[in-house]
């Protein structure tokens, strides 16, 4: 499996899960079905971001800061759309940067890296 594919197996798997902890929070049970399929392709577009990055650059750390950093920045833009004045912008925040962070590491040490094209 390639580290494009890695990236989109385990981004829907830990978005999906990050958008499950929302049950935890009453006021926004009305709304756990988007909350679910929201975080599902967030995770999936840092997921498959970060396979494009583990092909280019072989390195767990930068894997690791580049995941926290994309899923850092996802999660800002999700949680800059709530309503004025009902951010939850740790809430949802701290989640996305850690499930960014794991996608970063998986994609670096799972998968096949690229094929090298001789020239």
């Amino acid at each position: 499996m390639n580290k494009l594919l890695v990236g989109l197996l385990f981004g829907a798997i830990l978005g999906a899960a990050d958008g499950a902890t929302a049950w935890f929070y009453p006021e926004v049970r009305t709304m756990m079905q988007s909350i679910l399929i929201g975080s599902t392709v967030k995770g999936m577009v840092v997921g498959v971001l970060c396979g494009w990055f583990a092909r280019k650059v072989n390195s767990i750390t930068w894997g690791i800061v580049a995941g926290a950093a994309l899923g850092l920045l996802f999660a800002f833009l999700v949680a800059a759309m709530g309503e004025p004045g009902q951010h939850h912008y740790l809430e949802i925040m701290f989640p996305g940067f850690v499930v960014g962070a794991i996608i970063g590491f998986l994609t670096q040490r799972l998968g096949e890296p690229a094929a090298r094209q001789n020239a």
